[in-house]
């Protein structure tokens, strides 16, 4: 009995060392080791540290501003020069939307973030005007939106890891790659995507919370991967495990895999000798002599590559070359939020780098500049066609392969058809100088969401009426290719200047009641059993008189909100239906809205280099061939 209380003993004594070691040695000197894990209270399987959100508290202090005191500010005057006026044509007539709409979701929280953002803009458009009237001898401001950052020291961490400034956000073909060896007493680790808190509130959104821990947690006791997200308003979401538990069905992200298949699973090896590989974690020793193994991408003193990249449906994980996880974007929380990256836990990082960033060209080197800019219109001229496109702050490569390739057609230079972007509002300066250097974007008092562009839609009709007064009223996206030759011509042959919706017509459709969908409406927001017919989305066209009575319903509060915009569309021209108008529904069967098809008149999904193919195609043989794979 003696000898076993001194075993015990010397084992205790034994432990408290290795552990003052780790403790002294721990490069990232992280809350894992000063103080023990932290279990959010209301969702106990979430395991965090003292780095991560904490969970919402009703009765903290800090004091929410509320939405009207935002659109105060809003709609402040403010000392611009005419230049910096022509992006905010629409501005002022959106107020009355702005202030009184309440029923689509997020309207609050893109309405305190637009007051942040156009703060912040402000002064800092503010702030370059002064820094233009002191010496010419003062060195020229940084670009603001980088396309590659990097830290290749990542050792230097300060108490809550390692945060790398995301300036402009992230889009489609960003990622951020970082080099590291889990390390520590647990070699739990985490990447945060965060964002940019809401005004009064202490904690910014988790765009994306990616979770290692190798000794398992509170459900499992095997290495698993915890992918959430985090809002002061929602707390933690519902987490995605990998390994997925047995009764999970493996979704697809991208066409990849939420969790790929082979993590968890037991890999027999004919070999005992040890594995350098990080993919594999020892098990125990078979009876027939033969180690097994089981596959885990991260493992405990071994190094490991791994890179988040954003897709257009999610976030994709691979380490060391292998797909290993997908993660879905969720509603609100989109790459383009993110502004930090955050790393912390038991990993000694060895660098960190972001690339595939947005950016914007540097106006002073690009040759063809002046063909780049958009015809100047009066207010109130009357043109044949305005062509709304949507677009958001982070597509500055899209907006330059529209300018370049559909936007020269004649038509369009002439001041005949208008090309308008109309972009949701955030903190980007190179935003805000593009507008005034091409004098094509239309600024929004609002963030971008995506329950929200139905008031891009209405945005596009103030437009169109009230700044210059179109015959037609086009929407579209910056991921379509427009032949406006031929929307022309097929608006000419249709010869219907009163009650016209012309596109791709969907007269039989019926609402998503799956909550997983991205398009999923409740009963409540729309209780009958079929849409109205309705037009889609990536290319549609609109008479004035249609767009007339959109903006004087809205002016009114009298305009039905509803968050898909086609849709929306489709049922407002219903409602002018009943009251009288004679609606004429054209259908167009050469607006491909997935892809595109040889003689299109609208390609869907185009990306910049798609877009000027398509161009060169259409300037060689002036015939409609999409480019091939």
């Amino acid at each position: 009995m003696k000898k076993w209380y001194i075993y015990v003993l010397s084992v205790s004594l034994l432990t408290l060392t290795l552990f003052g070691y780790f403790v002294i040695k721990n490069p990232i000197r992280e809350a894992y080791i000063s103080s023990p894990p932290v279990y959010n209270t209301t969702n106990p399987l979430e395991w965090i540290n003292s780095g991560a959100p904490p969970v919402n508290n009703p009765g903290s202090d800090s004091q929410v501003v509320s939405a009207d005191e935002i659109v105060s500010t809003l709609f402040t005057h403010r000392n611009i020069t005419f230049q910096e006026r022509q992006p905010l044509y629409t501005w002022n007539h959106l107020k009355h939307l702005i202030s009184h709409d309440r029923v689509l979701p997020n309207t609050v929280e893109a309405i305190k973030e637009a007051g942040v953002a156009w703060n912040n803009l402000m002064n800092s458009v503010e702030e370059e005007k002064s820094n233009m009237n002191r010496s010419s001898g003062d060195k020229k401001k940084e670009k603001q939106c980088p396309h590659f950052l990097s830290k290749m020291n990542a050792t230097e961490l300060n108490d809550t890891g390692y945060k790398l400034i995301v300036p402009c956000g992230l889009t489609q073909g960003s990622s951020v790659t970082f080099i590291g060896i889990p390390n520590g007493l647990l070699g739990n680790f985490r990447v945060d995507l965060t964002g940019e808190p809401l005004p009064g509130e202490p904690d910014p959104p988790v765009i994306l919370h990616y979770n290692v821990r190798l000794h398992g947690d509170k459900i499992t006791e095997d290495p698993v991967i915890v992918q959430n997200t985090w809002t002061i308003g929602h707390d933690w979401g519902e987490e995605e495990r990998c390994p997925k538990p047995e009764d999970d069905k493996n979704k697809k992200v991208d066409e990849l895999d939420q969790c790929n298949e082979k993590v968890g699973k037991v890999i027999a090896s004919a070999t005992t000798k040890h594995s350098n590989r990080s993919a594999e974690v020892p098990m125990p020793v078979s009876d027939g002599g033969s180690k097994t193994r089981t596959y885990f991408p991260f493992r405990q003193g071994y190094l490991s590559v791994a890179t988040l990249r954003v897709g257009s449906e999610g976030v994709q994980m691979t380490v060391d070359g292998k797909h290993i996880t997908s993660f879905a974007f969720r509603e609100t929380l989109e790459p383009w939020l993110v502004s930090e990256v955050r790393i912390a836990g038991d990993i000694k990082l060895v660098s960190v780098v972001a690339s595939g960033l947005p950016t914007s060209e540097d106006s002073d080197h690009i040759i063809d500049l002046e063909s780049l800019k958009s015809p100047s219109i009066p207010p109130k001229k009357k043109i044949n066609l305005l062509i709304g496109v949507f677009s958001t702050a982070n597509n500055f490569k899209r907006r330059m392969a529209v300018r370049r390739t559909w936007m020269q057609y004649a038509a369009v230079k002439s001041g005949q058809v208008a090309v308008r972007f109309f972009v949701g509002l955030c903190v980007n300066e190179e935003l805000w100088n593009e507008a005034k250097t091409y004098g094509d974007i239309q600024l929004m008092p609002f963030v971008d969401y995506y329950s929200l562009i139905s008031w891009k839609t209405i945005a596009i009709c103030v437009f169109g009426t009230e700044v210059i007064s179109a015959k037609y009223l086009m929407k579209t996206d910056d991921d379509a290719f427009v032949r406006v030759d031929e929307v022309l011509a097929s608006l000419n042959r249709v010869n219907a200047s009163h009650g016209l919706l012309y596109g791709l017509i969907n007269s039989d459709s019926q609402p998503h009641r799956n909550p997983d969908s991205k398009w999923y409406i409740s009963p409540e927001e729309w209780p009958e059993q079929r849409y109205p017919p309705w037009a889609h989305g990536p290319g549609y066209v609109v008479s004035n008189d249609i767009a007339k009575a959109i903006n004087n319903k809205h002016k009114k509060g009298q305009l039905k909100m509803f968050k898909l915009e086609d849709v929306a569309m489709g049922i407002w021209i219903a409602d002018l239906k009943k009251n009288g108008l004679e609606v004429r529904y054209e259908q167009e069967e050469r607006i491909y809205n997935e892809g595109c098809k040889d003689g299109y008149v609208v390609a869907h999904y185009q990306g910049p280099r798609e877009m000027l193919c398509l161009w060169q195609k259409l300037q060689e043989g002036n015939r409609a061939f999409c480019c091939g794979n």
